[in-house]
């Protein structure tokens, strides 16, 4: 500041702001922190992790994604990491970790080179060139996979779930997995397109694991609405309805006037008669279930138990779109509109109960293209984590229908990656060939952390893989079980290419966002005390 003049404020009072390197490497270790958090899950032999809430609420898994939404992280650079979880969960449903993991050692590897003086552009530049190349590489080592090839998309589900609670059961849930996403697949322009919105998972605390099946049709976590209704219907005509079954009540505000005691009988009579035509038409519709989104009145529950027509209320919308596609029925809004051709059809709708509860399982459809998985298990948390396994076998099967691709695991790609980088990184030349070189020792984390996680030396193994690799082996990897490396094809560790695509991609955008950033400009909510400049809030992330 010059003597005697008055210092000019541009920024509001209390706002931190970080320049430079600092800022950087703020953000930096703030990612590393993160990335060390679920680190030790990779792999077979990787850890669990149990997160409590601020509520008390305990959860139980080592499945990256789960663990960096329950935890509730402050800083905004870390931040940016954890939605690089939750966009490799949306692509492919796997390989979430992995991609948390690459992306914090490609900043800790950048933050060597900035401190050896080279440019955040330049060094983003080369991560971006080595990325290209890494999917590259990927595309020259990947397997054909063919539709109807089911051992091996069984293996794919299983590699998926190993490591995992799931896992212990992994082949009786990746048949379930397959067969679900084998119901729901369809062909469109030659094409193979699954949507796993199709594929209801209901999850129901009692049993055990092995108790669950797949059920090609729907449930429906409801109970019918009148005791006196059927509990078994066979060969159902099914209405789905998306409008209440009672009486209108007038949209404007009316005044009905009774004089005597007739006239509200009279009124109540015809309130009781619209009532009945509803059910008839539903009737003469030859309806046997009705499923309605909304409620149902208490008289015409009574009516449409008289008629033996079983009827639920209340159900999602989610699933009355399901309950369509599985059926064939049409979703009406007017009963005036019920054509036979309207309803759907199943061998059986059927009132059990499951545990405690009581639910409604729609079976035996013709065609069903929506299916539903019950999964059952000990406790709550045995449950969850089943669900978590299953609906990464349930991705990573439909992601491997879709490309037709796989690559194998066990950290033989990031090997392969690795080797291939270091001999283009010599043709780049220039100062970018320093940070493709860097992007090489950072995809080996994969094999490090699989190595480490299993209680195996990580320099052994990578001095084994190097070398067996260096002889054409590219599809030798880390063999968790035998403490050596092995042939990942002979061990069925496979995985979808879109998987390993997809680590490597989001992992380079977001280190390369976090390096280009070199100011931050915080208000006061933001503080070091809180998590904030990667400063000691975010320190403890590593001791999760």
């Amino acid at each position: 500041m010059m003597s005697g003049r008055t210092p000019i404020l541009i920024l509001k009072e209390g706002t931190e702001r970080e320049k430079g390197r600092e800022a950087q490497f703020n953000n930096i270790r703030a990612a590393m922190a993160i990335a060390d958090a679920v680190r030790s899950t990779m792999g077979p032999k990787g850890m669990d992790k149990m997160l409590v809430d601020s509520m008390g609420d305990v959860v139980i898994t080592n499945d990256g994604v789960t663990i960096l939404k329950e935890i509730e992280v402050e800083h905004p650079a870390a931040k940016m990491i954890v939605e690089v979880a939750k966009a490799q969960d949306e692509e492919c449903g796997d390989g979430t970790t992995t991609a948390v993991v690459l992306a914090g050692e490609l900043l800790k590897y950048a933050q060597d080179l900035i401190e050896q003086d080279i440019h955040p552009t330049v060094i983003a530049e080369g991560y971006r060139l080595a990325s290209k190349k890494a999917c590259e590489v990927l595309d020259s080592i990947a397997l054909d996979i063919k539709p109807d090839d089911e051992e091996m998309l069984k293996r794919i589900a299983e590699t998926s779930m190993t490591g995992k609670v799931a896992g212990a059961n992994k082949e009786m849930l990746a048949e379930i997995a397959y067969k679900a996403v084998k119901a729901i697949a369809e062909e469109v322009n030659g094409q193979i397109r699954v949507d796993l919105d199709n594929v209801k998972v209901e999850k129901k605390q009692g049993g055990s694991v092995e108790d669950t099946e797949l059920i090609n049709g729907i449930i429906l976590d409801k109970e019918r609405v009148h005791p006196d209704m059927p509990t078994i219907v066979k060969d159902a005509k099914i209405l789905l309805i998306n409008t209440s079954l009672e009486v209108k009540k007038t949209e404007v505000d009316a005044q009905i006037r009774i004089t005597d005691p007739e006239q509200l009988q009279k009124f109540l009579d015809q309130e009781e008669q619209m009532i009945k035509d509803m059910v008839q038409k539903i009737k003469a519709s030859g309806a046997n279930v009705v499923i309605c989104q909304k409620g149902i009145d208490d008289l015409a529950q009574h009516y449409l138990a008289k008629e033996g027509i079983f009827a639920v209320r209340r159900v999602k919308k989610s699933d009355m779109e399901k309950l369509s596609r599985a059926t064939g029925a049409s979703i009406l809004t007017d009963l005036d509109e019920i054509k036979p051709e309207n309803l759907g059809e199943a061998g059986k709708v059927e009132e059990k109960k499951v545990g405690d509860d009581k639910m409604v399982f729609i079976t035996e459809c013709k065609e069903a293209k929506a299916v539903s998985i019950l999964v059952r298990g000990g406790t709550e948390h045995v449950v969850d984590e089943i669900e978590r396994g299953l609906n990464d076998a349930l991705n990573v099967i439909a992601v491997a229908l879709e490309d037709g691709k796989m690559i194998t695991g066990g950290g033989s790609a990031a090997i392969e990656i690795s080797m291939a980088l270091r001999d283009y990184a010599e043709t780049v030349g220039g100062r970018e060939q320093l940070a493709i070189n860097k992007f090489a020792d950072a995809i080996e984390v994969v094999p490090r952390a699989l190595a480490t996680n299993a209680g195996i030396d990580p320099i052994d193994i990578l001095i084994k893989l190097k070398k067996e690799h260096s002889e054409g082996k590219k599809h030798y990897g880390v063999n968790v079980h035998k403490g050596d490396v092995g042939d990942m094809l002979e061990l069925n560790v496979l995985e979808p290419i879109r998987v390993g695509k997809q680590a490597v991609r989001s992992a380079t955008e977001v280190a390369i966002m976090i390096l280009r950033i070199d100011d931050v400009i915080a208000a006061r909510e933001i503080s070091k005390g809180k998590g904030g400049g990667g400063g000691e809030g975010m320190e403890g992330m590593g001791e999760y």
